[in-house]
């Protein structure tokens, strides 16, 4: 029997959503990447005129707001669901506005301290495969299975820029790096559930590895 949680951890562009959805569909279990909570609490006071440097206010809307996510019920190209007060939000979630704002607000203790909640209560139901930076540290210690999936900030940022211009995007790959290794900071230094390994996480470093490898790789944990 495969793990009924698992958490992958690790930075921005670690690939950890790719290889999560891969394994979540491989499973049939409910992929879940945590960071669609902030973004959906962005949108929400981006939407009600909410300032998101409003921290006090913020915190009390994430508070407020029952959020879930749910198995992907189109086949548009979204990983899930996203729902709020019966209202389907999920591509509200990926608009430029939230892209912009969503650091600030994921930044917020309360707001972490909310959605923590929230993530534990749709992971404990199982069948999960959760996705984010502070899973196996803070949302779910007691997962299964927990990897850390690493790769160097070059590494990322090279591979977002690759996925930009196949898109037929235009891209500065310095621009793209400077932004990564931005991201790490505020991950990494905040106060509340800084980006972190769990003591009882395996490690895995892509720097080397292909999507393939990486995946290869993470179901022979899931086989023990």
């Amino acid at each position: 029997m495969p793990p009924s949680t698992i958490a992958i951890d690790g930075p921005a562009a670690s690939g950890k959503s790719t290889i999560g959805k891969r394994l979540a569909d491989e499973l049939n279990y409910l992929f879940f990447d945590t960071g669609v909570m902030y973004r959906a609490v962005t949108w929400l006071a981006l939407d009600g005129g909410v300032d998101v440097r409003d921290e006090e206010t913020v915190t009390r809307l994430a508070r407020e707001t029952p959020i879930d996510v749910a198995p992907a019920s189109q086949s548009d190209g979204r990983a899930c669901d996203v729902i709020v007060a019966g209202r389907d939000i999920t591509w509200e979630t990926r608009r430029p506005e939230v892209d912009a704002n969503v650091s600030v607000v994921s930044a917020y203790a309360g707001v972490r301290h909310e959605m923590s909640q929230q993530q534990r209560r749709i992971g404990q139901r199982g069948r999960v495969v959760m996705v984010g930076r502070d899973i196996g540290t803070v949302v779910l210690p007691e997962a299964d299975l927990k990897i850390y999936l690493d790769a160097s900030a070059e590494e990322r940022a090279r591979r977002r820029f690759d996925e930009i211009r196949a898109r037929g995007g235009e891209a500065d790959y310095d621009e793209i790096l400077s932004k990564v290794r931005e991201r790490d900071r505020i991950d990494s230094t905040r106060a509340v559930a800084p980006l972190r390994p769990a003591d009882d996480a395996v490690i895995l470093d892509s720097d080397r590895l292909n999507a393939d490898e990486v995946f290869a790789r993470v179901k022979e944990l899931c086989n023990g």
